[in-house]
């Protein structure tokens, strides 16, 4: 290289242009890099929980077994519901009742599924989702209801609609397309993780590559100033709860479909609280605004990670809830600004 030019990216080595490359990533996505190593911290304590917890094998039939693939496939339903709960929350809402969704969605495919066919079943069961949507949206956009007590109403109610299709039994059926897409394989690996997946794509693909997120972020930020712009704050609140709903009620066909029926006591119960933990941990504020889909998901599967590695570290049941209490916390104090900073003041021995 002659004296006096600069060096350019294309004339670095390769090594330092992805140095580079990464140093820049880190710093533009703080966020993202803190969930993915909160992931990777836990999965690592896992490993040391369990030695094989990494290990993948392939079973007789070609499903591919393990722990990774057991959180992918037990914490698909709760990605699903982080989706459409991050939507809501954006816009300065909260659903509560996407357990009570679970509940009804699935009763109704479990139901149904003796008298109609599988592709029927499941359009009506997402109908039904849509509608339970369509109520939680009226009241809170059109009626001006707390988003919490509005969606508080579906979740008391809607186990009682549930227990009252299924009779207040347990609905049990055996249809292959059902069980499929709660228990089947593409590939080997479960179909509810490809599910999950096609699902964040469509509706990353609706906010972000429409004007459908902006102005999500622009109602949460303030939904009156919304207004002044032009934007239908109702209808965009309306879309979300409905979004939510939906997540829901495909989260109740996985459900219906592993266990090969409708419990509508236990089916979703308390899954809600996952759902917007799950957002919390992926940096959505519930003061609403600006929202983080993949990262999300990332929460779900952050969730999921504990409870498989509660599960293989063989604590007594009763200290479950405990241990994920403190694991959490833990993890929100380090998604901190204020917090790492006050960390980092007591260790350069600066008072907080």
């Amino acid at each position: 290289m002659s004296e006096g030019v600069m060096p350019t990216e294309s004339t670095l080595p390769a090594f330092q242009r992805v140095k580079t490359a990464v140093q820049h990533w880190s710093r533009t996505n703080r966020r993202a890099l803190w969930t993915l190593l909160i992931l990777a911290l836990i999965l690592l304590v896992n490993r040391l929980i369990s030695p094989n917890f990494f290990t993948i094998r392939v079973a007789e039939d070609g499903r591919l077994l393990g722990s990774l693939i057991d959180i992918l496939n037990r914490g698909a339903a709760v990605m699903l519901l982080s989706i459409g709960m991050t939507l809501v929350i954006a816009t300065k809402g909260i659903d509560l009742s996407v357990g009570a969704v679970i509940a009804i969605c699935g009763a109704v495919a479990a139901t149904l599924i003796a008298s109609y066919p599988p592709p029927v079943v499941i359009v009506i069961s997402l109908l039904a989702g849509v509608v339970c949507g369509l109520w939680n949206g009226a009241l809170v956009a059109f009626f001006g209801i707390q988003p919490i007590i509005a969606t508080l109403i579906l979740m008391v109610v809607g186990r009682g609609i549930a227990q009252m299709i299924t009779s207040g039994q347990i609905a049990i059926f055996n249809e292959p397309t059902l069980t499929f897409i709660g228990g089947g394989t593409v590939f080997g690996l479960p179909f509810p993780i490809f599910l999950s997946i096609a699902v964040l794509i469509i509706v990353y693909l609706f906010v972000r590559r429409t004007a459908v997120g902006l102005m999500i972020e622009s109602v949460g930020a303030n939904d009156r100033a919304s207004y002044y712009t032009g934007i239908n704050a109702a209808l965009i609140k309306l879309t979300a709860y409905i979004i939510s709903a939906v997540c829901a009620a495909i989260a109740g066909l996985i459900l219906a479909g592993y266990i090969k029926g409708a419990d509508a006591n236990n089916a979703g119960l308390w899954m809600e609280l996952d759902a917007v933990l799950a957002v919390v941990i992926g940096g959505t504020s519930l003061n609403g605004g600006r929202f983080y889909l993949g990262l999300s998901v990332i929460g779900a599967l952050i969730i999921q990670s504990l409870y498989t590695g509660i599960l293989v570290s063989g604590l007594p049941p009763e200290f479950n809830l405990v241990v994920k209490a403190v694991v959490i916390m833990f993890i929100l104090l380090l998604q901190s600004d204020i917090f790492r900073q006050k960390v980092a003041q007591v260790f350069k021995g600066k008072p907080a």
